[in-house]
């Protein structure tokens, strides 16, 4: 643990001496970025360690505070969410330091808060004291918070910054309940006391219900996501990555860490987890479908992978509910393994839309298009990203989920017609959110890098390599994750021994017969290149000699065609959109009026369903009742004093009766 703590003091000193050297705007910035980057990446050695051989590190300080317990601990679970947050706090933070060269606002508070959020993600991973938890969770929803409203001058961001504080305290409070009663049960507020073998079903589905409540608003999962896309388009890119790559998997996190401390899961704990695992997966893509701003619809497929995360745990619940280890092992290592993957590629996308951004000065690609040629690394790298997170192999994402088909596949041999029903909804609803996943990076890829510009005002640039770096390392990660299959499987192992209560041989002995192709994938995919490298080049032995002419398309019948005639965002998504289009989307029409028309307008807007009909109305009638209310309010000090005073009654009443 003590390169853990060195870790962690590195980053907090590099973010306090950048806030206060923020006047210097180089020194503030290579203090920041470098310290953060420093920090993160020693922490990348005790999550190698805790993986690879398997062991626990932990430290343990008195701790005067009652009921709380300094205890750090790094077994393999904490070390398999350690190392994605260290591996991309590093790389967002080179990034950042690209991004915010002459930035306007003051980067030495960005970097102050911006190590508070890394060390924050860090010490909840490690956490095993409840209070200790509960300082740690919140340490990371404020820091995050303040990096969200960064750029407050810009229109929409102070509101997105209060939705999410609002989101995160409500989720805060079902966890600050959840360990209340966890610690009145026990008698202590140490995981290590946590273990209630003998709870009621009635006792266990309550605890589990407030910990999906609580972990689950972190996550992102509908109905419980209102926040992620508004603070994730509202935030930096290189926040945004960070957020969506890590920060929203502590609450997986946080429900694996729960689950074993609250007895043996019932099936209905899984089905659940598959239903809003289906819900958030479909919803999140068909509402990225809409969108024209790439951030939220990066921030919108965010939703649609913790729903595809979800609906993995959710397999792996009904697996330990049958007895069914196979099915319980495949779904949890599809799971956390697409954790570790969407880190990677979501953490690339944002990073590229970032780019795109910073090299154009607008998000909204129906102004965009042949970026390509102006911002090729930028184009190429986050196409990677977008084939990664299309579950095409040679990908990371393919691997990920094929194991959680593989384990819902498996489910099939139950004999319970109520656990086998929700498997094959499963593995549909998988399909059909890996149909439309492909569809909508289509969409995005093809709208904002190919074709023509769509308006000449925008003016693009590739941009610095402090920004390209960190986005070709993790391409270079989602490739490098998929053709090494066999050995990820391996990383995976210690994670799974300890989460089922296994043995790692046995965990390898009853995956092998199951994955055993995956040794082929390595050998699959280098066929492939090969192909593509053998065609690349007779193509150009064919065409060396001749001479290669270049002529306009068919212009559709128009004389003069224009950039702005061809497919825009909307128009390519309408057809897939046209079943759910009241519900994900508000138009307002002006029809054409008279016999010679002068103007005609159609105006398509994404409205969030959750928001409009559930809380808005919500937030809406909560502000009416609060005001009725207000004449208590009114200034005078001796009702003020009048109502401590009948308050403190009132619980001396209830104490002493």
């Amino acid at each position: 643990m003590t390169l853990f703590l060195a870790g962690l003091a590195v980053i907090v000193c590099a973010g306090t001496l950048s806030l206060l050297t923020q006047s210097f705007h180089r020194l503030s910035m290579i203090a920041g970025g470098l310290g953060v980057s420093v920090g993160s990446a020693i922490w990348v050695i005790p999550a190698c360690q805790s993986l690879f051989q398997n062991k626990t590190l932990a430290v343990q300080w008195a701790w005067g505070i009652p009921q709380g317990s300094l205890i750090l601990e790094i077994d393999p679970l904490s070390a398999f969410f350690l190392l994605p947050i260290a591996i991309l706090s590093a790389l967002a933070a080179l990034y950042a330091m690209g991004y915010l060269r002459g930035h306007k606002n003051a980067v030495g508070a960005h970097w102050f808060f911006y190590s508070l959020l890394a060390g924050g993600m860090a010490l909840v991973v490690t956490a095993r004291n409840g209070l200790l938890f509960l300082i740690a969770w919140e340490l990371m929803s404020v820091a995050s918070y303040f990096l969200v409203t960064f750029e407050d001058e810009e229109p929409g961001v102070i509101e997105a910054g209060r939705t999410y504080l609002i989101a995160t305290h409500i989720g805060t409070a079902f966890l600050f309940v959840l360990f209340v009663l966890l610690g009145q049960e026990s008698g202590s507020l140490d995981f290590a006391h946590f273990t209630l073998p003998h709870a009621s079903p009635w006792w266990a589905g309550t605890l589990f219900l407030l910990a999906l409540i609580g972990f689950g608003t972190k996550a992102g999962l509908v109905p419980l996501h209102v926040w992620l896309p508004e603070a994730h388009p509202a935030a930096p890119s290189h926040v945004s990555a960070l957020m969506s790559g890590v920060m929203i998997k502590t609450g997986i996190y946080g429900i694996l860490r729960i689950l074993p401390y609250i007895g043996t899961p019932p099936a209905w704990w899984g089905m659940l987890l598959i239903g809003l695992g289906l819900l958030s997966g479909l919803f999140g893509i068909l509402s990225a479908l809409a969108q024209t701003d790439i951030k939220r619809a990066l921030a919108y497929s965010s939703v649609e992978n913790i729903g595809i995360i979800a609906l993995g745990l959710g397999i792996f619940l009904i697996g330990q509910a049958a007895g069914a280890p196979l099915v319980a092992l495949l779904g949890l290592a599809g799971a956390l393994l697409h954790v570790l993957n969407h880190a990677c590629f979501k953490g690339l996308l944002f990073l590229g839309a970032g780019s795109v951004l910073h090299g154009t000065g607008t998000k909204n690609m129906e102004r965009l298009g042949g970026l390509m040629k102006t911002m090729p690394w930028t184009g190429t790298l986050f196409t990677l990203g977008a084939l990664a997170i299309s579950a095409l192999p040679p990908f990371n994402g393919f691997l990920s989920e094929w194991l959680i088909y593989l384990g819902a596949l498996h489910g099939q041999d139950l004999n319970t017609a109520s656990l086998i029903i929700p498997l094959f909804l499963g593995i549909a609803g998988l399909a059909l959110i890996g149909g439309l996943a492909l569809a909508c990076f289509t969409k995005l890829v093809g709208i904002v890098f190919l074709g023509e510009p769509r308006d000449p005002k925008v003016h693009a640039h590739e941009t610095h390599i402090l920004m390209r770096l960190p986005m070709l390392l993790l391409a270079a990660g989602c490739l490098a994750i998929g053709l090494a299959a066999p050995w990820v499987q391996a990383l995976l192992q210690p994670v799974l021994a300890d989460s089922l209560g296994l043995a790692p041989d046995v965990v390898s002995a009853q995956l092998q017969p199951a994955t055993a192709w995956l040794a082929y994938l390595p050998w699959l995919a280098l066929g492939l290149f090969s192909l593509m490298a053998v065609l690349t080049a007779l193509r150009w032995v064919l065409l060396r000699k001749r001479t290669i002419a270049q002529a306009g398309t068919w212009d559709c019948g128009y004389t003069r065609p224009t950039a702005r005639m061809q497919y825009s965002g909307s128009a390519f998504s309408q057809p897939i959109l046209l079943y759910v289009q009241r519900i994900l989307q508000k138009g307002n029409l002006r029809i054409p009026q008279g016999f010679l028309p002068t103007a005609a307008s159609w105006n398509e807007e994404a409205a969030d369903p959750v928001q409009r009909f559930l809380v808005r109305p919500v937030y809406e009638c909560l502000v009416w009742s609060t005001a009725k209310l207000r004449w208590i309010q009114h200034g005078r000090l001796q009702w003020y004093v009048l109502y401590i005073a009948l308050t403190l009654v009132v619980l001396l009443i209830w104490k002493f009766r």
